[in-house]
């Protein structure tokens, strides 16, 4: 497991545009350039950790250890989004990630990057419903399945984590695209399977140090449980640092 240090966040802004758009993207983007998270108050809705990524790299899996590892010393709540279904929340509820109430699942048609950047209504409206019902010091989001030029709006998240996974090949982290470059936390999750893919993980490693800029990232596997603590101080870490609050 490798993580780089963790660095404190400034502020700027950044106005989403309304409606639903595809963003033309003339480059991957730079971690230092990535939008920073917008000042706000946490009493009208809480921290909110957004967490990205394609199909099957392991997000509902982290959502669920995430729960697990925090709601012994947090109060949190938690949204999924699924094309046509609510498949992933209720694998959180099947699995008992948090009581039930506490996990809402928005359904967002065809386009999953719209629901978390150009069109975060749904969204919106489901956290801030957790939100007044339970006053949670953390609410995590997961977005659908999409591809690497998706990445959450400061309006929505205050910290981006985006996961990929080694069956994707060593190819991936240099293909670049904002959830690689520009989150908050990179997570190379399936660490197991390099082998059995063929994936170079020292070629994953170069590559994502040139792609982010020297920004944060961790090799996990967690489902194991591996690098998961990890991923839990990047997130309490950010957290204290938004809200001036001691964990």
């Amino acid at each position: 497991m490798k993580i780089t240090p963790i660095s404190d966040h400034g502020h700027g802004h950044h106005h989403g545009p309304g409606g639903h758009t595809h963003e033309h993207l003339e480059h991957a983007g730079h971690f230092h350039e990535r939008d920073q998270p917008l000042p706000r108050d946490f009493s009208e809705r809480a921290f909110t950790v957004g967490i990205g990524g394609p199909v099957g790299s392991g997000k509902t899996a982290l959502m669920l250890q995430l729960c697990r590892r925090l709601r012994a010393t947090m109060s949190i709540a938690a949204v999924t989004n699924d094309i046509f279904t609510k498949e992933d929340g209720e694998f959180l509820i099947r699995n008992e990630a948090l009581e039930a109430g506490r996990i809402r699942a928005v359904e967002t048609g065809g386009c999953p990057h719209a629901a978390i950047r150009e069109d975060i209504t749904a969204n919106l409206m489901a956290l801030e419903e957790l939100h007044g019902l339970y006053r949670p010091q953390l609410l995590l989001i997961e977005s659908g399945g999409d591809n690497l030029a998706a990445n959450y709006s400061r309006e929505l998240a205050d910290y981006i984590i985006y996961v990929i996974d080694v069956a994707g090949g060593d190819k991936v982290p240099r293909k670049g695209g904002p959830g690689i470059t520009q989150s908050d936390l990179f997570i190379i999750n399936k660490t197991d399977l390099a082998t059995a893919v063929g994936a170079d993980l020292a070629v994953m490693e170069r590559d994502t140090l040139k792609m982010r800029s020297g920004g944060p990232y961790v090799f996990a596997q967690v489902k194991q449980g591996v690098g998961v603590d990890v991923i839990v101080e990047h997130i309490v870490h950010a957290w204290q640092h938004a809200t001036g609050v001691e964990h």
